[in-house]
Formats: C-alpha cells, sequence, structure tokens
C-alpha cells in the first residue's frame, strides 16, 4: 500500500516537472525573466527561429528576456526545480519513468495493474476482466491489445479522458479555449458560461491537422529555399564572368602600356577584386538569410510537430499555438528570387574605360562612384585673369598688373615656364591655343590678335563692347569671343572671317562649343541670378541653370560634349562640380561630385576640362588639376 501511495505521489509530482514546449521531464531547467521554465535545449531551439534580435520573447505570456552575447548559455538555471528533477529521478528511478508507469483497469472498482486495453470498450483492463472478456459472449466482438504493445508505442490506443477534480464521475472532455483548459460537461454550465467550448477530441484533432499542414509547407518552402539558392549560385556564375570579363579587358589594356604603370594596374585589380567581393558579400547574406530561414522552420517544426500533443495542458496548449502561428507567419514570407539576380545585373553592367591615348593611364571602372580629386594644387605668382587649355596635361594662365604680367605653361607636376612668343607688353587679358599651336589672345575690350606658334601676328580681330574680351575655341578650331554683352562673335581659325554673331539671353563673360556646334554660355559674376545657358547658333535657347545667391557658376565642356558646371561659394570656401549631358538645348544633370575645398580668392574663375578624366581650375592665386573618376 505505501509503495502505492509513493507511486501515486511521483505521478502528481511529474506533472509539476514537465517542460511546456517538449512535454518530458525538465532538463537543465533555465528560467526566463519572467519566471517561466523551460528545458534549455528547448529554449536553444526555440532561440534558433529569432537569431536576429537580441532577446528571448517568452512562449507562455510573451515577456521579453534581454540576452547577452552567449544568448541561452548565459541564462539562468532554475535551481529549485532542478532540485525537485533530481529527487523525482530518484525516487522513480529514470528519466521517463512517468511514461512507464503501468496504467490501472478502468474496467472494475479494483483498481489492479493493466494488462491489456479493449478498444471497443475504451478501457484498460486487468487480469479478471481479461478474462471476462475471453469468456462472456457479450465481449467476443470486442478488440483487445496488449499492455506491452500500448507501452512500447506498437499500437495507439486514442485518447483518455480524465476524470474532472471537481466533479469526480464526469469525463474532462471538453476544451474551454477561454481559460485554456480541459473540463467537463458540468464545469462548462457551473464555471465557463458563455466561454467558447470545444470539444476536447475535435480540438486536439484540429491541432493536428494544422502541425500536419504546417509540416507539409515546411517541406514545400525548404525545396522552395534551396531552388533559390540555386539561382543565387547561377547569378554567382554570372558575376564571375562579368567580372572576368572587366579582368580581361584591363590586361588587354595592360599589355600596350609601358611597364612603369605596374601601379595603375594592380589599383584596378584591387576595384575589380574588391567589386566581386562586395557581390560575393551580397549574395552570401541573401544565402544566409535562406538559409536561417530553413533552420529556424525545420526548428519550429521540431518544437511544434509532437507526438504528445494529445496530453496538453494550459501552459503547454498555449506555447504551441503560438509556436504553430509564428511557423504560419514564417511559411507565408515571399522567397523573392530578384536580389540575386540584380546584383549579378550590378555586376554585369560594370565596364572598362580605357584611357585616353595621351594619357600614361589605363583608365578607371565604369559604373563605379564618381567622384572628384584634387590631383595637385599650385601657387599662382600673381592674380589669375585668364585660362585655356595648352595641352592634356597643362595650362596657360594669364596674368594682370603690372607686377605679374605675362602668361605662364603650368602642367600636372607644377612645372611652370614663361610664353615668350609674344610681346611683353603685349598686355594680355585671356587666351587661347590653337589646335596647330598658334595663339589668340586679347588686349582689353576691343582688340584680340592672332600670332603663329613662332610669334608673329597674323590677324587682328576688332569688337567693339564695353567688358574685356573672353575667347575660347570650338572643336573646330573657330575663335569664339564674348564682351560681356548678349552677343557671341564666332570668327574663323585665321580670326578674318566674321561666321556668326549669336544672341543670347543673358549677359554672356565666357564661351564654349560642343562638337555638334552648340554654344554654351556662362555668366559668371555680377549678374545675379548667375547662369549657364545652350544655344544654336540661330540664338535658339534652352532653359538656363540659375544659381542660388551669392554663387557664380563656370562652365567648361568636354570631347565627349558633355558639360561640367563649377558653383563656386565664395563665402563659404566652397566649389561644387556638377556634370550635365545635353538634352537638345537643356541640360540633363548626370552627376553632382563631392564638393571640393579650395582657397578661393574672388569670384572670378575659370573651369577647363584637358580631358575626360582630367579638369582645370583657377582662382585668384590658385589653380587645381582635378582628377574626374565617373
Amino acid at each position: 500500500m505505501a509503495e502505492k501511495i509513493e507511486i501515486e505521489k511521483a505521478s502528481s509530482s511529474s506533472q509539476n516537472l514537465i517542460c511546456p514546449l517538449c512535454l518530458d521531464i525538465f532538463d537543465e531547467p533555465t528560467i526566463l525573466t519572467c519566471g517561466h521554465t523551460f528545458c534549455r535545449k528547448c529554449l536553444k531551439e526555440y532561440d534558433l527561429t529569432h537569431q536576429d534580435i537580441d532577446h528571448m520573447v517568452c512562449p507562455l505570456c510573451r515577456e521579453i528576456t534581454k540576452l547577452s552575447a552567449n544568448r541561452v548559455d548565459d541564462l539562468r538555471l532554475n535551481v529549485s526545480i532542478n532540485g525537485c528533477v533530481d529527487d523525482y529521478h530518484a525516487k522513480s528511478g529514470g528519466m521517463n519513468a512517468v511514461l512507464e508507469l503501468r496504467p490501472k483497469c478502468t474496467g472494475c472498482k479494483f483498481q489492479q495493474d493493466a494488462v491489456s486495453f479493449c478498444r471497443t470498450c475504451n478501457n484498460y483492463i486487468c487480469d479478471k476482466c481479461l478474462q471476462s472478456h475471453q469468456c462472456m459472449t457479450m465481449f467476443e466482438d470486442h478488440e483487445i491489445v496488449s499492455m506491452e504493445d500500448v507501452i512500447e508505442g506498437k499500437v495507439s490506443i486514442g485518447h483518455q479522458f480524465e476524470k474532472c477534480s471537481i466533479h469526480k464521475q464526469e469525463n474532462k472532455d471538453m476544451f474551454c479555449d477561454d481559460c485554456k483548459v480541459r473540463v467537463c460537461l458540468r464545469c462548462v454550465v457551473v464555471g465557463h458560461k458563455d466561454h467558447n467550448i470545444k470539444n476536447q477530441s475535435d480540438f486536439e484533432q484540429e491541432l493536428r491537422r494544422k502541425v500536419t499542414a504546417l509540416a507539409q509547407q515546411c517541406a514545400a518552402k525548404k525545396a522552395e529555399l534551396e531552388k533559390n539558392i540555386q539561382n543565387i549560385e547561377e547569378q554567382r556564375h554570372e558575376v564571375h564572368t562579368a567580372m572576368q570579363k572587366l579582368l580581361d579587358d584591363v590586361r588587354q589594356a595592360y599589355s600596350i602600356k609601358v611597364k612603369e604603370l605596374e601601379g595603375n594596374l594592380q589599383d584596378l585589380i584591387e576595384q575589380i577584386n574588391e567589386l566581386k567581393r562586395s557581390f560575393e558579400d551580397d549574395l552570401n547574406i541573401l544565402k544566409s538569410k535562406d538559409r536561417q530561414r530553413i533552420k529556424s522552420i525545420c526548428s519550429s517544426i521540431t518544437l511544434v510537430d509532437n507526438d504528445r500533443l494529445g496530453h496538453l495542458e494550459t501552459d503547454s496548449l498555449s506555447a504551441h499555438n503560438l509556436l504553430c502561428d509564428e511557423l504560419d507567419a514564417m511559411l507565408k514570407e515571399v522567397t523573392d528570387r530578384t536580389p540575386a539576380e540584380v546584383i549579378a545585373k550590378k555586376a554585369q553592367e560594370k565596364r572598362f574605360n580605357p584611357a585616353d591615348a595621351s594619357c600614361l593611364d589605363l583608365g578607371g571602372i565604369l559604373g563605379s562612384d564618381p567622384k572628384l580629386e584634387i590631383m595637385k594644387c599650385i601657387d599662382l605668382r600673381g592674380g589669375m585673369i585668364g585660362m585655356a587649355a595648352y595641352t592634356h596635361a597643362s595650362v596657360a594662365i594669364v596674368y594682370y598688373g603690372n607686377n605679374a604680367r605675362g602668361i605662364d605653361i603650368i602642367d600636372t607636376a607644377g612645372g611652370k615656364e614663361r610664353y615668350t612668343n609674344i610681346p611683353h607688353d603685349a598686355g594680355c587679358t585671356d587666351i587661347v591655343i590653337q589646335q596647330n599651336s598658334a595663339l589668340c589672345f586679347s588686349t582689353g575690350s576691343t582688340e584680340a590678335h592672332v600670332y603663329s606658334p613662332k610669334g608673329s601676328r597674323k590677324a587682328t580681330i576688332n569688337v567693339s563692347g564695353t567688358g574685356y574680351l573672353r575667347l575660347n575655341i570650338s572643336p573646330s578650331n573657330e575663335i569664339l569671343i564674348t564682351n560681356s554683352g548678349n552677343k557671341v562673335y564666332i570668327y574663323d581659325p585665321t580670326g578674318s572671317t566674321l561666321k556668326h554673331t549669336v544672341p543670347t539671353k543673358h549677359v554672356t563673360r565666357q564661351v564654349s562649343s560642343t562638337r555638334s556646334g552648340l554654344i554654351v554660355t556662362s555668366s559668371c559674376i555680377f549678374i545675379k541670378p548667375s547662369v549657364v545657358t545652350v544655344s544654336d547658333r540661330d540664338g535658339n535657347a534652352g532653359e538656363s541653370l540659375q544659381a542660388p545667391k551669392d554663387v557664380y557658376l563656370y562652365a567648361a565642356v568636354d570631347e565627349q560634349d558633355r558639360v561640367y558646371v563649377a558653383s563656386v561659394d565664395c563665402k563659404n570656401r566652397k566649389v561644387v562640380i556638377t556634370l550635365y549631358d545635353l538634352d537638345g538645348l537643356n541640360l540633363k544633370e548626370s552627376v553632382e561630385f563631392n564638393a571640393l575645398d579650395m582657397t578661393l580668392g574672388w569670384n572670378w574663375c575659370y573651369l577647363v576640362s584637358l580631358s575626360p578624366g582630367l579638369l582645370a581650375f583657377a582662382c585668384y592665386k590658385k589653380l587645381y588639376f582635378i582628377k574626374v573618376s565617373l
């Protein structure tokens, strides 16, 4: 009798030692901030589905527990429950002893150990009841299975209703969805009136169907994600192919350059490798996310797909319901194949842009982040009043004032030399160098002179006006002249014939020309707002770019008919250069480069394009060579 009492006590006490997640005796009971306890291994499996957050949400009450670097491993062991588990194991003789306790006969009143189970009566039966079933004709059609087969799991006996602890003769065959407990019919009438009541068997079947459906969806989702991973690998191959083509183009250019370009080659290879690493990282992130989703789904279904769902109690049932809902939400997430394809497309859009033949440079990678970089800052010997391109790597600077009068040729290395093929006392105000090395310079507000490369005067151009004559040349070597008025004068290369007089919308101080003959004019300083305008040779103009207050615009056209516009803010010592593409007679912004910090003496400046990758900018007593990376 004493042994029977001990067994019943062990069975009763074990109910308080059941983990709500795995429905088994606690293994390393671990406590959360809210006070609820779970097996450590169950919490670790649950945490696998939430690796992207720094906390854990309790499966029972949803309270948050902060996690440290080691996550579940740093949570406290529930010492009290752990001691009870140890005592229970010592008394019952094993971790799963509660499962091995032989049920008592429910077919008679003697409460003997059950030796069989009658599926027809739905009762456990002892030896005497078994004999009655075997001897009496009224039981001859009953289906009987051995208790050993039931314990070993060879046969299923279905659900056994517990007796109500309040109404002893009633089965707890109902489930209150509001209170999350099993109840008998009398409990429903007395204490659960107006609650949502379900048949216990129906509810458990519904939950089982839900878990089965989720398991099937898990398999389908896993297959879908695996297929997406395969797609990622295919796109990785496309990325590798595109990167290899870039590398091949760079090496082909390298083969026709001199050995001194080895440093430049290594820079380009590093850029490509960096691009490749960047794309690899992006693809690996996508792959890792899908792997993590698979892991999370598998972990979740392991937790919820439990053979002991038929024995769910209040907290356990609530936890499994929540887990099922979370898993259902994960399975409904859309698997997106496009990110990997977008990465591959970006890789394929990268192109190698060979440098101009006149530059000792391989080139750059198109599609990288565009930027400007000041290569060289050179102090001028006086105040700059005019500037023109001299070669692809040097400019001619015109000085004003008696102390610094004359012209200097300055290259990107900082080398300087005086230009002496004109009279020393000419008093230049602006200059252009023609393609045959002939020179045209202005001497004030009415005259410009054309000199041969050897220094002999060839022609004099007379233009009436009030401001200094400003000069430039077109791609076809025409001489362009402005005089701070509303006209642009276009002379043939010899300076002897006026070909066009182009009316302009605004006062014009600087002018450039495209290969197609369009005119790009800048009003520069004194006119507010400062503007840049594109017009054809008949005077038809597009919409002007307008500068903010106290900002002045200077324009330059490069060899590819792209327009660079420098916005000069002397007050804040800032220069912002923007690249525009021509859209008919309008300018369409292409790239706004990083702001440049420069020493600006006053608002009169010059911007010149020397090559597609090199600009020159001058202001007062400073000259800057600027490298362009597109």
